[in-house]
C-alpha cells in the first residue's frame, strides 16, 4: 500500500507523508516539531513510524521544525550537500564586520603582540618542577580556557542532527521501500530540488517552489498516479497586494514561484493527463485564493478530471489533505 498525506502547505510551513511499504518518508519540516505531530495523529500517522526527512530546499517554510523533529526521532536526513551548508549557514549566523572594525582589529593584534616579552636566548630553561608547576590561579584560568575550546555540547549546537544523508539531483537514490528521483528546480534557494517518488509501482510527482517549469522538469512529471505541484499566486492579487515591491519581483521572477497562470499553462499543454489526483499545492494566503486556483486548473483539465483520473484537490495550509491511498 502506498500512502500519501499532505500535513501542510504554504508560506508558514510545508511538510508531506510519502509511505510504501515498510517506509515512511517526511518530505520537509516547515512546522514545528509539536505541530507536526499533532497534524500527523489527526491524518492517522504514527511519528515513531517515520523512517527519514527529506528537505528540497533550506528555506524556513520547509526547515523550521528539522532539528527538532530529527533529534527527537532519532532519524536521519536527507540532503543535497548544498542545501545543508546553507541550512547550518542559516542556522549559525556569521557576525558581519567593517572595514574600519577590520583594522581596528588588525592594529589590537598587533600592539599585543609587541607588547609580548621576549625572553634572552641565553638564558636557561627552567627546572622541570618549576615548568608543570600550576598555581591554583593559573589552573582555573587553565581549564576555562580548555573548556572554551571544547566544540559545543549536541544541545547547544543547532545543526546537530543524527545522521546526515546526502543525495544529489539528477541521481537516483533508495531509502529503504522508497526509490527516488531528485531533479533540479529553478527556485532562489542553494540547490533546489522536487522528486519522484515511487513504491509497488506507484509513481508520486512532487515539486514546489519553481520560478517556472523547465524542460528538466517537464520531463520528470510524466507518467505520475499523483502530481503535486505548486500554484502560488493569482498575478493580480500579488501586483495589488501587500508586499513590498522588491518581494513581489522576487516572486514573479524566474526562481521564484509558479503562478496560478503558469501551473494552468503546464497542465494544458506539457501535463500527459495521466495522473489520478492533480494536488495544488503552496497556495498563497496573501496573494491568491482557493477558488481561482482550482478554475485556473480545472479549464486546463478541460474536462478530463473524473473519479478514475485528474481528480483535482487543494492542499491547505492549515489543515492535512485527507490520506490518498492507491
Amino acid at each position: 500500500m502506498v500512502r500519501f498525506t499532505v500535513l501542510a502547505s504554504g508560506s508558514k510551513g510545508n511538510s508531506t507523508i510519502v509511505s510504501g511499504g515498510r517506509t515512511r518518508i517526511l518530505i520537509d519540516a516547515g512546522l514545528s516539531c509539536r505541530e507536526l505531530f499533532r497534524r500527523m495523529k489527526l491524518a492517522g500517522e504514527e511519528p515513531e513510524s517515520l523512517n527519514a526527512i527529506l528537505i528540497t530546499h533550506e528555506h524556513s517554510d520547509h526547515v523550521g521544525g528539522l532539528s527538532v523533529t530529527a533529534r527527537k526521532l532519532g532519524i536521519p536526513v536527507y540532503f543535497t550537500e548544498a542545501t545543508h551548508r546553507a541550512w547550518m549557514r542559516w542556522l549559525t549566523p556569521r557576525r558581519q564586520m567593517t572595514y574600519a572594525q577590520w583594522m581596528e582589529q588588525v592594529r589590537r593584534q598587533a600592539a599585543e603582540r609587541q607588547a609580548e616579552p621576549v625572553g634572552d636566548e641565553g638564558e636557561p630553561d627552567p627546572p622541570e618542577a618549576e615548568e608543570c608547576a600550576v598555581v591554583p590561579e593559573a589552573a582555573a584560568v587553565a581549564e576555562a580556557e580548555l573548556d572554551a575550546s571544547k566544540p559545543p555540547s549536541r544541545k547547544q549546537d543547532p545543526t546537530w542532527l543524527p545522521a546526515v544523508e546526502y543525495f544529489a539531483a539528477g541521481e537516483p537514490f533508495r531509502i529503504g521501500d522508497i526509490d527516488l528521483s531528485p531533479f533540479t528546480t529553478p527556485h532562489d534557494a542553494a540547490d533546489p530540488v522536487g522528486f519522484v517518488l515511487e513504491a509497488e509501482g506507484v509513481r508520486i510527482g512532487y515539486a514546489t517552489d519553481l520560478g517556472y517549469v523547465p524542460p528538466n522538469v517537464k520531463a520528470q512529471l510524466q507518467g505520475l498516479d499523483l502530481l503535486l505541484l505548486e500554484a502560488n499566486h493569482d498575478l493580480e492579487l500579488l501586483r495589488d497586494g501587500p508586499y513590498p515591491w522588491a518581494v513581489k519581483q522576487r516572486v514573479l521572477s524566474r526562481v521564484g514561484h509558479l503562478s496560478n497562470d503558469a501551473t494552468a499553462e503546464f497542465l494544458e499543454r506539457d501535463y500527459d493527463g495521466q495522473s489520478a489526483y492533480v494536488i495544488l499545492a503552496h497556495l498563497s494566503e496573501n496573494n491568491n485564493l482557493p477558488e481561482l486556483a482550482r478554475v485556473a486548473a480545472e479549464r486546463a483539465l478541460q474536462g478530463r478530471a473524473s473519479l478514475l483520473a485528474n481528480r483535482l484537490l487543494l492542499a491547505s495550509q492549515h489543515e492535512p489533505l485527507f490520506p490518498i491511498v492507491f
